[in-house]
C-alpha cells in the first residue's frame, strides 16, 4: 500500500486546492434533495480534509468520512468536529447502513492499494447493500484523454508558505495517469521538501456504468455537479438503489 497524501501534501491540498469540493457542494446537495434524501447518514469515501463532511453536518446530516491518509484524517477531525472519521482503504472498509455514499474528486481512480475489477465490483455490491432503498452513490472519475497538451505535462502552483510541482504523464495503453508530486513547505525558518507518486486508473464511463449495473444500480452519467461543469475527461455518476 502506497503512503499517500502525507502531512505537507495534505496541508497544501486543504489550503490551496479546496475549490472543486466547495463549488461541487451545492450541486451535491441538490442531487440528494432531488432523491428526497434530506437526512440520515452520508458516507464520504476519500473524504480528504473533511470539507464536504462539514457541509453535511452543518446541513443536518450525519457524516462518516473514510480516507487512506492519516494526515487527511487528522485535518478532517479539526475541520468537521461533528462528523465521524475512519482511516481505511475505501475498497476494504465495512460500510454501515446509510442514506447515500459520495466519492468526490476522483477518489475511485487512485491506485494507493492494488486492485482491479473484482475488488471494484465487490465495493459496488457492498455500497448497494449498505444503502437504504432509493439511496444513491454519487461520484466522479477521470477517464482516458484527461491530459490535454504536452505529455508529460509539468505545472507548479504556489501559495503562502508552500509550492507544489506536478509532472503528469498519461499511458493510453495501460489507461493510467501518473502524477509525480514535489512539495515545498515553509516550517519555521526552513523549507521542507516532500515527494509522492500517485498512479491513477482511467475509467471509460460506459465500462464503469456496466459494472455498477452488475451490482444492481440504476445509473446516470452526469457532466456537472449543479453549476460546476466538469473539465475534459472527468465524468460523474449517480447510481441509485431501486
Amino acid at each position: 500500500m502506497v503512503q499517500a497524501y502525507k502531512e505537507d501534501l495534505a496541508y497544501i491540498h486543504h489550503t490551496g486546492f479546496a475549490g472543486f469540493i466547495n463549488e461541487a457542494t451545492p450541486g451535491l446537495f441538490k442531487i440528494l434533495g432531488d432523491k428526497n434524501i434530506t437526512g440520515g447518514l452520508i458516507i464520504d469515501l476519500g473524504c480528504g480534509s473533511g470539507i464536504f463532511a462539514k457541509a453535511l453536518t452543518d446541513a443536518g446530516y450525519e457524516a462518516l468520512g473514510i480516507d487512506i491518509s492519516a494526515a487527511m484524517i487528522a485535518l478532517a477531525k479539526r475541520t468537521a468536529p461533528r462528523a465521524t472519521f475512519k482511516k481505511a482503504s475505501l475498497l476494504k472498509t465495512k460500510l454501515p447502513p446509510c442514506a447515500a455514499v459520495t466519492c468526490v474528486s476522483e477518489g475511485l481512480n487512485y491506485l494507493f492499494d492494488e486492485h482491479g475489477k473484482a475488488e471494484r465490483l465487490n465495493l459496488f455490491k457492498r455500497i448497494y447493500e449498505a444503502l437504504a432503498p432509493g439511496g444513491v452513490f454519487v461520484f466522479d472519475v477521470l477517464g482516458p484523454g484527461s491530459l490535454t497538451g504536452a505529455n508529460p505535462q509539468r505545472t507548479y502552483t504556489e501559495g503562502k508558505g508552500w509550492m507544489v510541482c506536478v509532472e503528469k504523464e498519461e499511458d493510453s495503453e495501460a489507461n493510467q495517469l501518473t502524477r509525480r508530486i514535489t512539495t515545498f513547505r515553509k516550517v519555521g525558518n526552513h523549507w521542507r521538501r516532500s515527494d509522492e507518486t500517485h498512479r491513477i486508473h482511467l475509467f471509460a464511463p460506459g465500462d464503469l456504468a456496466d459494472e455498477l449495473r452488475q451490482a444492481g444500480f440504476q445509473v446516470k452519467i452526469i457532466r456537472a455537479y449543479g453549476e460546476l461543469k466538469f473539465r475534459k475527461g472527468l465524468n460523474g455518476f449517480i447510481a441509485r438503489k431501486k
